[in-house]
C-alpha cells in the first residue's frame, strides 16, 4: 500500500472519533512513520514489528494550569509494522483505527491495563458521533 493509500486510512481514522475526543486533540501532531527506531525498540524492549503505535508527550491527566508550557504531543503510526500484521485493506483499516484509538488513550492518560478493561465492554454506535475533525499528517522521518 503506498503512502497516500495509509495516509486516507489515519485520517479517517481520526475523522471517525468522537466530537468530545477530537476537540481534546488540538494540541498533538499525528505523523506517519515506516517503522520506529532500534532506540525506541531498545528503550521500550519490544522486538522489530512489536510496536504499531507510539504517544509522545505528556498525558492531559498529569497537566495542570500551573504545569510549564510543554511541547504538543505526538502520535506516531508505524506503516510497516501494520502493512506486517494485517492481510486486507480492512484489516489494515481496523488495526489503523484501533492504534490510532490507543494513543490518543495514552493522551488523555489511560494505561495500557485501562484501555485493556475498556475495550472488552460493549460500545455505542461509532456511527453516531456528530461532527468530524480533520487532522492533518505529516510524513515523519525515520532517523
Amino acid at each position: 500500500m503506498d503512502h497516500s493509500a495509509f495516509q486516507r486510512i489515519v485520517e479517517e481514522a481520526l475523522m471517525s472519533l468522537p466530537e468530545e475526543f477530537s476537540l481534546k486533540l488540538e494540541n498533538i501532531e499525528v505523523v506517519i512513520e515506516d517503522e520506529p527506531s532500534e532506540e525506541t525498540l531498545r528503550q521500550l524492549r519490544l522486538p522489530r514489528g512489536g510496536l504499531l503505535g507510539l504517544y509522545h508527550g505528556v498525558p492531559l491527566k498529569r497537566k495542570s494550569v500551573w504545569s510549564a508550557p510543554a511541547l504538543p504531543g505526538k502520535i506516531s503510526i508505524f506503516k510497516a509494522p501494520i502493512l506486517n500484521v494485517s492481510r486486507t485493506r480492512e484489516e489494515i483499516r481496523r488495526r489503523i483505527r484501533e492504534v490510532v484509538i490507543h494513543e490518543i488513550g495514552h493522551h488523555f492518560g489511560l494505561s495500557d491495563r485501562e484501555m485493556n478493561i475498556a475495550a472488552e465492554k460493549p460500545s455505542g454506535d461509532d456511527e453516531a458521533a456528530g461532527q468530524r475533525t480533520r487532522r492533518s499528517i505529516r510524513r515523519g522521518r525515520k532517523k
